[in-house]
């Protein structure tokens, strides 16, 4: 008898085949089989553990660019682990191409739709595991919330970080031009030293080399126990990360057999591990989104006076951009995010006991990490940290009753800072502004309706802070929004103000001359003056302002804004839609 005459249902079920025999087994699944075959698997195939491997490759942005030959060796992996891997793509936009435009109310958006196309295929396929592969700042998050979501045993596979580039004797990376278009607006430079910096900030693919939100992802994936150590700092470009995905590929048939699924790793000290990673290292204002999002597909509340909590127990140690001089790269040399959580770990920062896609703990893959623990500039020991406590804080006060997001990282601010505001609507007013040197340090510049429903979307704002820090003023002018930064960001920026202006919240009243102060020695963000009413309780007047304040029509009435304006939720919620 030939495999092809092999009696249908007669086999053994594989251990790991949790869910696909339902498309597999008995005679009724006999057309369903036949599918298969068509694509050329064999009986053994068949039998096996499917796999499904998410890839969001594409030729959109260049974080994502390279990840084909990753899910390659991702698929030799399971293969050699025998295992049957099915490929199925996502979408993914790019923030650093988009920045600045009306399309980049489309980034934040994407992640819900790579979240749930990637549930829609395992759902409606039946795959028993789920290896993501993912490079750009919301392809690795919606990837986490779909593992988180599905609660089938997966890995999160990272595309790996772009090397930097060169000018002039110094590595310059994305952050370097958009700084550059500030320098030139300034007159600082000429037109033919903005092209050269241009030509050589991005010398590959890779997703953007500082800790922005791109890094920040990838080691919040190696923190929650969601990838194999080590994987978050290899660049996009190193054999390494061939091999970690091969390895990748074998270690989710290990996870099928053992059955060990997210809800096993994804638990509420996982995530506070997440956190204490992310502020030791000064990572992006954008955790304060994806974190509480994936931890909320888990059913766990992560709020931002917990990120801060957290934030204020756990030092600084990593010297990263946009705050510090190092980038992915020079992290790697020394040890990546292993070399990271063994310090915090000593320290009695993390939790050890975490379960990860190893099949071991926390404590026991560090275990088995050989980093070298000498002195270097990039990650400082714990008894030397840059700071004593983390690179995020949120605020709150009568401005942002449900809190903002400030990344200290990397800056030496007052304990008070009291600047005087400029009101904008929208981003674009904001940049002619600038271009027409119309911000003066001690402005407050304040930037609303462009929060997760008023954007919609929440526009990241690279191109304005770029174009802040580039004319000299990163440290003098504070900007204040309901909408978010990229984590190339840096300087004295407060987003994720909330409730956000659209829904009413008291950004909408804040009019032009109030006084804004930062008190970081209580954590608040308050209004303090009211230009029209100088005497009165700042609180009331913004209350009085509300009473008449109208609201505006949805800027979308059809498409996915329209629907994303209709489902998503406030920032401090992880601006999620379901």
């Amino acid at each position: 008898m030939t495999t092809t005459e092999k009696p249908a249902g007669k086999t053994k079920r594989a251990l790991g085949k949790h869910r696909s025999w339902e498309t597999t087994e008995g005679a009724i699944r006999a057309p369903h089989r036949s599918m298969m075959r068509a694509m050329g698997l064999s009986d053994a195939d068949i039998d096996a553990p499917f796999v499904g491997v998410a890839s969001t490759h594409n030729e959109v942005t260049p974080c994502n660019a390279g990840i084909a030959p990753l899910v390659e060796e991702v698929k030799r992996g399971i293969l050699a682990a025998r295992g049957t891997p099915f490929t199925f793509g996502t979408i993914t936009v790019s923030d650093a191409i988009s920045m600045g435009t009306e399309g980049m109310r489309g980034s934040l958006v994407s992640r819900e739709v790579i979240a749930d196309s990637i549930e829609t295929v395992m759902f409606a396929e039946r795959f028993d595991g789920l290896v993501t592969v993912a490079g750009c700042d919301k392809s690795q998050p919606g990837s986490m919330m779909a593992i988180a979501r599905l609660d089938v045993p997966a890995i999160f596979v990272y595309g790996g970080s772009i090397l930097p580039g060169e000018w002039r004797g110094q590595a310059i990376q994305i952050q370097s031009v958009f700084e550059a278009v500030g320098q030139h607006q300034a007159g600082e430079i000429d037109d033919e030293e903005l092209r050269n910096i241009e030509l050589r900030a991005c010398p590959g693919p890779g997703s953007c080399g500082g800790m922005f939100t791109a890094n920040t992802m990838s080691s919040i994936g190696e923190a929650l126990g969601l990838s194999l150590p080590g994987a978050a700092s290899e660049p996009a470009v190193d054999q390494r990360k061939l091999a970690s995905s091969r390895a990748a590929g074998e270690a989710i048939l290990n996870l099928l057999r053992k059955d060990i699924r997210p809800s096993q790793i994804l638990t509420r000290k996982a995530f506070e591990n997440a956190v204490a990673v992310v502020v030791a290292m000064g990572g992006s204002t954008n955790t304060t989104l994806h974190l509480p999002a994936i931890a909320h597909e888990m059913g766990i509340e992560l709020t931002l006076k917990d990120i801060h909590d957290i934030a204020m127990r756990t030092p600084l140690l990593a010297d990263m951009k946009p705050g510090g001089k190092y980038v992915m790269f020079d992290l790697d040399k020394v040890g990546g995010v292993p070399l990271v959580m063994k310090r915090l770990l000593e320290a009695g920062v993390l939790h050890g006991d975490c379960m990860t896609v190893t099949g071991k703990t926390i404590a026991e893959n560090l275990a088995e990490v050989d980093v070298d623990d000498s002195d270097n500039e990039v990650v400082h020991k714990i008894e030397t940290p840059i700071s004593k406590t983390g690179g995020l804080v949120t605020l709150f006060g009568n401005l942002a009753p449900d809190g903002a997001i400030l990344k200290v990282a990397g800056h030496q601010f007052g304990s008070k800072i009291t600047a005087t505001a400029k009101v904008y609507d929208q981003e674009e007013q904001v940049m002619e502004a600038l271009q027409h040197r119309e911000i003066e340090a001690g402005d407050a510049v304040i930037i609303r309706y462009e929060g997760p429903k008023g954007g919609p979307g929440m526009r990241e704002m690279l191109a304005v802070t770029g174009a802040i820090v580039g004319q000299g003023l990163g440290e003098s002018v504070l900007l204040i929004t309901d909408g978010r930064f990229s984590g190339a960001s840096h300087g004295s920026m407060i987003g994720h103000v909330g409730p956000e202006a659209f829904v009413g919240g008291p950004i909408a009243a804040v009019k032009a001359g109030d006084i804004i102060e930062v008190n970081l020695d209580d954590f608040e963000l308050n209004v303090i003056k009211c230009v029209d009413a100088p005497d009165e309780d700042p609180s009331a007047v913004l209350t009085r302002r509300l009473e008449s304040w109208e609201p505006r029509e949805p800027a979308y009435s059809k498409g996915v804004l329209s629907k994303y304006i209709k489902l998503v939720q406030p920032a401090a919620k992880g601006a999620v839609t379901g």
